[in-house]
């Protein structure tokens, strides 16, 4: 592994599954974040969560799971399982909200964005989360006649 000797160890430490945790936490730190400091003027597709409250307060959800994640990239895995859940809480409730506005017809782009939402955070994160964090593959089977 190149890199100063800090980067090695934080990568030695991580491993595979904590760090997909720390990029998806600080992702998702993020994006909370951008809902707080530059609220979104028309949210169009989300009004099922503006119903309920503002949009700023949701940005809380996600800076929460993001946090996390976060946090959860650091435990020996088996214990990591936190910070996956709770990274789905965020991108599900955005799916319910922008599949719910498509139909209703309220927002007819919605289904592409809960689309989104279902393939590129859910189901990366599930995969994510069912991927061991040490997987070698097995050796081919020796065929007629080979030796091992």
């Amino acid at each position: 592994m190149a890199g100063p000797p800090s980067v090695r160890w934080l990568r030695a430490h991580l491993g595979r599954r904590g760090t997909f945790l720390l990029i998806v936490g600080t992702g998702q730190l993020v994006w909370g974040l951008q809902f707080l400091l530059d609220p979104v003027p028309n949210a169009q597709g989300l009004s099922l969560l503006t119903s309920t409250a503002p949009l700023h307060a949701w940005c809380w959800l996600w800076m929460v799971a993001g946090a996390a994640a976060v946090v959860s990239s650091l435990v020996k895995v088996g214990r990591d399982w936190a910070g996956f859940a709770a990274s789905l809480a965020p991108p599900i409730v955005w799916l319910g909200a922008y599949l719910t506005a498509a139909l209703s017809g309220d927002y007819s782009r919605g289904l592409w964005v809960a689309g989104y939402y279902g393939t590129i955070h859910v189901g990366v994160l599930l995969w994510a989360s069912a991927t061991p964090e040490f997987s070698v593959p097995h050796p081919p089977a020796p065929r007629d006649g080979e030796e091992r």
